[in-house]
């Protein structure tokens, strides 16, 4: 079966980060999956070449929520991110993006996302999380 273009992608810019000349990865190509094109892999060759790609250091970057930037007084990356996470574990990812969470934020904090919450208000916002997940296991 043939890759998606995103696959495709992929490996051009795992090829691209690790500093391949066009030759290194042709050879690349042919030892671990027997092509000469990226459009001719199919899955496991696919699976192969990401495998040796990531073993050479290259990591795929990862699925983030939003970042506000540094912002005086405000809630830092670190507490979103985990807030985000207890939110997803307390919930049992029954919800896809932040609406139900925002909801709560109103409800609980008045604060209407969670863009717009305090440092402090954050530390209460992730204590109120903890304790809902540890009463809900």
């Amino acid at each position: 079966m043939a890759l998606s273009n995103k696959q495709k992608a992929l490996i051009h810019v795992a090829r691209t980060k690790l500093g391949f000349t066009d030759a290194e990865y042709r050879l690349i190509l042919v030892q671990l999956a027997g092509v000469t094109s990226s459009t001719e892999l199919d899955r496991e060759g696919f699976n192969l070449v990401m495998g040796y790609f990531e073993w050479s250091g290259f990591a795929p970057a990862s699925s983030r929520g939003k970042d506000y930037g540094t912002r005086p007084g405000m809630a830092s990356f670190a507490q979103l991110e985990l807030i985000r996470t207890l939110w997803a574990e307390y919930t049992h990812h029954a919800y896809k993006g932040e609406d139900e969470l925002n909801k709560w934020l109103g409800r609980t904090f008045k604060v209407s996302s969670l863009r717009f919450l305090a440092f402090e208000t954050a530390r209460k916002a992730i204590t109120a999380l903890k304790v809902m997940k540890s009463r809900a296991a």
